[in-house]
């Protein structure tokens, strides 16, 4: 059997959720048009009067709302404030333990929440260099730097503290080349 909100399961098994057709309208790529019973249909591979039974059942939730267009059709919507509220995912960046490790046990000045904040200002700089391969001292001090001060008044500070840190981590390389680019070496 194939996963309800995908629209796999069988009209017989009866298992089309109200989630399943909720799920319809919160991955689709335009989330202002409204879809109409058959979209729903199509989606999940149901029935129209099933699509209908469980649209109607979500606006007497108040999940959905919907109203007449022309003689005979209809389309539903979430409304707005649904829309807005729900959270966006949150994608922690994926790094290897042994980067959290070395994060863990880097030699950064401080204690307490000072050094909690140093090592968030650590994880930022590698997560920075890990999503851009090749990065100057400039952009981890125009990028990095504002958002995860770390208790330092100047960038400069920050840096004296971030850089060797950060050359330790796994996966991380600098060319002593002028521009001291730092390159992400990992996968």
């Amino acid at each position: 059997m194939g996963d309800a909100a995908s629209g796999e399961e069988s009209e017989s098994t009866g298992k089309f959720t109200l989630e399943a057709v909720l799920a319809v309208f919160r991955t689709r790529t335009d989330p202002a048009r409204p879809l109409t019973a058959n979209d729903v249909m199509d989606a999940l591979g149901c029935s129209r009067r099933t699509a209908h039974n469980k649209l109607n059942d979500l606006v007497e939730a108040g999940d959905l709302e919907t109203r007449k267009v022309g003689a005979r059709g209809r389309v539903w919507w979430m409304p707005f404030d649904a829309v807005v509220e729900e959270p966006a995912p949150t994608r922690e960046p994926s790094r290897e333990p042994a980067v959290e490790t070395e994060i863990e046990r880097a030699d950064l000045p401080g204690s307490g929440e000072t050094l909690k904040r140093r090592r968030e200002a650590l994880r930022a700089a590698y997560d920075y260099l890990s999503s851009n391969p090749n990065v100057t001292t400039t952009e981890f001090l125009d990028e990095v730097f504002p958002e995860y001060p770390a208790g330092y008044a100047t960038a400069d500070k920050w840096w004296d503290v971030i850089k060797p840190a950060l050359k330790d981590l796994p996966n991380v390389d600098i060319a002593e080349d002028r521009e001291h680019t730092w390159h992400y070496v990992g996968g």
